[in-house]
């Protein structure tokens, strides 16, 4: 009987307001008010026929046992009119969902999901884990002008949302861009994340750009990571010239997307190595530990050189100490660092990924001139999420780890 209510509701004149805003309070605004809470709830935003979905899940926090699947997940609701749900053709594995999954940053992203903890304790679970998507709109919230239903697009979730190793997922307006038509789902879905983390790094935390980079030496450390094959890219692009550090089987992947100069850190001192080298106007460094104590020497002094680390102890610092501690002693840390070099004639910086479709089209940019080329190490069909993350827990990777969620074999 109930389904039959809300399947005579959904047939009404006024159904397509109800399902544009996908809340009780819409239908109120719109003087709906006879109709019942409950239902307004329950209607889905998009076809009445999805309630639920199939997705990876994480119920608590460890290692790989506790990834699990679920075919009634909830199905994803526009909250805000900004927002769209897409569905999920492809998404790709970074390290932050290895991490994210052993409970890494949990306290910091409880937090931007839930500022003033109105929710219960372990509100985040089930987690949906994936940051990378390539796929098409099915639903745009009111405000969304720039997108409608039947686009291709590529996006990177950040970490406080529900992510993307599902069959739908929601993003912001903000957040997502038209797929480059030169790739497929599988390709585009290897960038999004990679790329918006190596562009915040070098753009907009390094300054770097096409228009001042021609000629400046760029030195990037873990150079055949997923981040560091689009840095190297993106500086070639931008007329950069490029020393990589990777070991020594990696070294054919970095010449290949455009590596002038490569050091094997496994055939020696890398300090040592560098020494044979002039200096740089710009380190990126994707490994950080007793690297970031030395590699700033490599930089030319009082010459506005950079170095820029993806390394940093935001979130253990958060984890460990609290949210109060955590970001004092984070405030302290960067502080004391940044002012420690910028005595020493060089510049000091953190970076992290940030969410922007604004950035993506400018990357899309690249990709449709084909100066950025996805590089893809094994595609995983959606059944074998876990077999995908012990690929990336294993280290050494040689591109990116990609999963086809349309094929569910």
């Amino acid at each position: 009987m109930m389904y039959l209510k809300m399947h005579l509701l959904s047939r009404r004149a006024y159904s397509g307001l109800l399902f544009s805003q996908g809340s009780m309070a819409t239908c109120l605004r719109r003087g709906k008010s006879l109709i019942k809470p409950r239902l307004c709830r329950t209607i889905s935003l998009s076809c009445q026929r999805y309630t639920v979905m199939a997705s990876w899940i994480i119920d608590r926090y460890g290692r790989n046992d506790v990834l699990r699947f679920t075919n009634n997940m909830m199905f994803p609701i526009i909250h805000f009119p900004n927002e769209v749900i897409i569905k999920v053709h492809a998404a790709s594995l970074n390290p932050i969902d290895v991490n994210m999954r052993n409970g890494y940053g949990a306290a910091a992203l409880n937090m931007k999901r839930d500022p003033l903890k109105l929710k219960s304790t372990r509100s985040e679970f089930p987690l949906i884990l994936g940051r990378d998507v390539s796929g098409v709109i099915m639903e745009c919230g009111l405000n969304v002008s720039y997108f409608k239903p039947g686009d291709e697009v590529w996006a990177a979730i950040p970490p406080w949302k529900q992510g993307t190793i599902s069959e739908f997922v929601v993003a912001s307006g903000n957040e997502i861009s038209h797929k480059p038509k030169c790739l497929s789902h599988m390709e585009a879905a290897s960038l999004p994340y990679v790329g918006l983390t190596a562009w915040s790094a070098m753009n907009q935390i390094g300054g770097l750009n096409q228009d001042n980079c021609s000629g400046k030496r760029i030195l990037i450390f873990g150079a055949s990571g997923g981040v560091g094959a689009f840095a190297i890219q993106l500086m070639k692009a931008w007329g950069g010239h490029v020393t990589a550090v990777c070991s020594q089987d990696a070294s054919t992947l970095v010449k290949k997307l455009g590596a002038d100069d490569v050091i094997d850190y496994k055939s020696g001192d890398v300090a040592e190595q560098l020494k044979m080298l002039p200096l740089f106007d710009f380190i990126l460094d994707n490994v950080g530990g007793p690297t970031e104590k030395w590699s700033p020497d490599f930089l030319k002094k009082w010459s506005g050189a950079t170095y820029v680390t993806l390394v940093t102890p935001f979130l253990l610092n958060v984890d460990r100490l609290g949210v109060a501690d955590g970001m004092l002693q984070t405030g302290v840390t960067i502080g004391t660092r940044a002012i420690k070099h910028l005595c020493k004639g060089i510049h000091y910086r953190w970076a992290f990924f940030t969410p922007s479709g604004q950035s993506l089209d400018e990357i899309a940019k690249l990709v449709e001139s084909g100066k950025i080329h996805p590089v893809i190490e094994q595609v995983f069909s959606f059944s074998e999420v876990p077999k995908a993350f012990l690929k990336l827990e294993g280290g050494h990777a040689r591109g990116k780890t990609v999963i086809n969620v349309i094929n569910k074999k």
